[in-house]
């Protein structure tokens, strides 16, 4: 269902979709196995609007346990109280979260010819979308399992550094590259073949969510509204499709230091070769002594669900992360101890 996008100064702009290229073994722990990680994107947004599951019959967690970066969203937003607007860019099962429908199939697989068939249409209805938001600032962040692969494979067609990070604590790089390659396969494309046609780009090589914030963020600069990147690897690889579109106006890239601090990812070089503005937060997670922390501390998730952007949010408006990190943990116990049996993998 559509939602009446709230009048604001500033609004958080979550964008979900899903991809097939999640189905690869091993490539992502947003879920702890495909049948649950399909209903992730779609739980995600329901617990940023609401603050549990309503529709989604999961919690998303990994498979140690570590929940999903929407419970970190959800803190700060409560906190800080952002409006927030949820978008629907392809997510495979519906979703109780009020959503503006951008008429977006799931993404198929990285491995084949064309996995965002209708590319060029949804980055226009985002880019349209995108021209309509009434605020002065939006954070754009994202939730799709498998998103950093097909990062890969855009950044890699586009002739940009092919660095991107993991929700898992070793990043399978091997694993995503050759996803990238049997898709370049198939395309009959060689790296940096479509630099300058980041469409074509996203198309042969992405996921609908790519396509959705990358047109969202074309269509917000247009109307001068100030952008801020919420999230990591992903969120830069939207960012180089806008500058690969011709989009030189000023972004801001806000990241957790989870991502930073991940060699794999190289954020400030891809920061750096996209003239982004780095913002990096760190919310102090070591300094609790809980599940939910802890699983960040040992390198899990590390950023999503616009988690970086809200932490970086919740930094300026002066909210002390150590309110930030009690109110994480208490809305972990929260959806954790609701029936578990249905709740949780």
């Amino acid at each position: 269902m559509a939602s009446e996008t709230p009048p604001s100064d500033e609004v958080v702009v979550l964008v979900g979709g899903t991809t097939r290229t999640a189905t690869i073994q091993g490539i992502s722990a947003a879920g702890a196995d495909p049948d649950v990680m399909v209903h992730t994107p779609s739980a995600d947004l329901e617990i940023v609007s609401y603050g549990e599951p309503t529709r989604s019959p999961v919690v998303p967690v990994s498979p140690t346990g570590c929940p999903t970066p929407a419970v970190v969203t959800r803190a700060v937003l409560e906190l800080a109280s952002v409006d927030t607007v949820a978008v629907d860019a392809g997510l495979a099962k519906p979703t109780g979260a009020p959503t503006v429908d951008l008429g977006a199939e799931p993404g198929g697989d990285v491995r084949d010819a064309e996995p965002v068939a209708n590319a060029h249409e949804l980055v226009e209805r985002a880019r349209a979308f995108g021209r309509s938001l009434p605020a002065g600032r939006v954070l754009v962040g994202e939730t799709i399992p498998g998103g950093t692969t097909t990062a890969l494979g855009v950044l890699t067609v586009l002739g940009e550094r092919d660095a991107v990070s993991s929700s898992l604590p070793e990043n399978p790089l091997s694993q995503k590259h050759d996803a990238v390659a049997a898709g370049l396969n198939a395309s009959r494309l060689d790296a940096g073949a479509l630099a300058g046609r980041p469409t074509e780009a996203v198309r042969r090589m992405g996921d609908p969510v790519l396509a959705a914030v990358a047109g969202l963020v074309e269509g917000a600069v247009e109307s001068g509204t100030t952008v801020t990147l919420a999230g990591g690897t992903q969120l830069a690889t939207a960012a180089a499709l806008v500058r690969h579109a011709g989009v030189d106006a000023p972004l801001e890239l806000a990241t957790t230091s989870f991502v930073a601090g991940d060699d794999s990812a190289d954020i400030q070089g891809l920061a750096a070769d996209l003239n982004l503005d780095l913002t990096v937060t760190d919310p102090a997670f070591d300094a609790l002594d809980h599940p939910a922390t802890d699983a960040y501390v040992r390198g899990e998730a590390k950023e999503g669900v616009g988690m970086g952007g809200l932490l970086a949010l919740a930094a300026e408006r002066d909210v002390p992360m150590a309110d930030v990190r009690e109110r994480v943990a208490t809305l972990t116990d929260d959806l954790l101890a609701e029936t578990p049996e249905t709740r949780t993998p």
